[in-house]
């Protein structure tokens, strides 16, 4: 079906004639002349071809502004409804960008990766499979900011994910932040539908409200956080006195992380390597959707270049008839 996006519009139709009846007419330039009474009938008929010259111009013009004021009124073409899948689930993800972030304890395809690399590979698929869900995005260091806001347009949360680096947001960790910040974009959402997947591998060291407290301020809005320690427990390094273990993931808070997903109903999980990373978001999939009712689409052309575009041929026409005439007076 046809619909006008603005119908309001069509009230523009009678201007030109307001402007005929305010505007007072050009008075004709009068000129002598000899009145030769047998030529009054060849008069007469010169005058009916004027005057049928004068009209036809009048004619289009008024066509012209018709098809003008049509196109000014936005005509679509809507097509038939789209049912939607909406699942109902609101998720946040929020993405530790610190500088412990660049620790390289993780492989991929038999090559060393730092641990952003390996969180963006994960998060992504995780991110390409919710299908119906609102997804979102806040890249926390030093401070926390908000990249993506809840939207259904994974490919864009995607490609912001995918473009973070390490250090944008500085290089301490504000966890207390970025939970923060969750609870301030999501409070506005439905209950029992929040849910925030948070993945670092440190302790909170920067920010203006400490984990637990923005915690309990997320229970308190029916927030549910899952945390997410990453980092590997062992690590071979080489050394001038040859190889030796280190723990990379010495500084990860964990007993914090538990106590955030515990006060809120969420889960901590920990995830050692690429495999144990995948399989936790594996585990998300199966959160419980909230049912919502049924979201419809429906497709839209624009269809406003067709009036406007016979609008403007008239116009041309006018405007070669006007200049053709003139030329044969002037050549006359």
């Amino acid at each position: 079906m046809i619909h006008f996006e603005w119908p309001w519009l069509l009230a523009a139709l009678p201007i030109p004639l307001l402007i005929r009846w305010l505007v007072p007419a050009k008075m004709p330039v009068e000129q002598a002349a000899l009145k030769v009474p047998f030529l009054d009938d060849f008069s007469d008929a010169e005058t009916r071809a004027v005057s049928q010259t004068q009209q036809w111009p009048l004619l289009l013009a008024a066509i012209a502004w018709l098809f003008l004021v049509i196109a000014c009124t936005r005509p679509q073409w809507l097509g038939e409804p789209i049912e939607q899948a909406v699942s109902g689930r609101d998720l946040m993800l929020a993405v530790d960008l610190s500088g412990s972030m660049e620790e390289q304890d993780f492989v991929i395809n038999k090559r060393s990766v730092d641990r952003l690399t390996a969180a963006k590979m994960v998060a992504a698929d995780f991110i390409n499979r919710r299908v119906g869900d609102r997804v979102g995005l806040i890249l926390f260091g030093t401070q926390a900011y908000l990249q993506t806001p809840l939207t259904f347009d994974r490919k864009t949360v995607m490609t912001l994910l995918n473009e973070s680096v390490i250090g944008l947001a500085g290089d301490n960790t504000a966890i207390g932040d970025a939970i923060g910040l969750a609870v301030k974009r999501l409070k506005s959402e439905q209950a029992n539908s929040r849910v925030l997947v948070l993945m670092t591998d440190g302790a909170n060291t920067a920010g203006e409200v400490s984990p637990l407290k923005a915690a309990e301020l997320a229970a308190a809005n029916h927030l549910k956080i899952y945390t997410i320690g990453i980092g590997a427990d062992e690590m071979i390094v080489r050394s001038f006195f040859g190889n030796r273990k280190i723990n990379p993931s010495v500084d990860l808070d964990e007993k914090t992380l538990i106590k955030i997903a515990e006060s809120t109903g969420g889960q901590y999980y920990r995830a050692r390597n690429t495999d144990e990373l995948n399989n936790i978001y594996m585990r998300l999939d199966e959160l419980e959707p909230v049912e919502k009712g049924k979201q419809y689409f429906r497709p839209r052309s624009e269809l406003y270049y067709w009036p406007l575009s016979l609008a403007l041929g008239l116009a041309a026409v006018i405007a070669l008839s006007k200049v053709t005439t003139a030329w044969m007076q002037e050549v006359e």
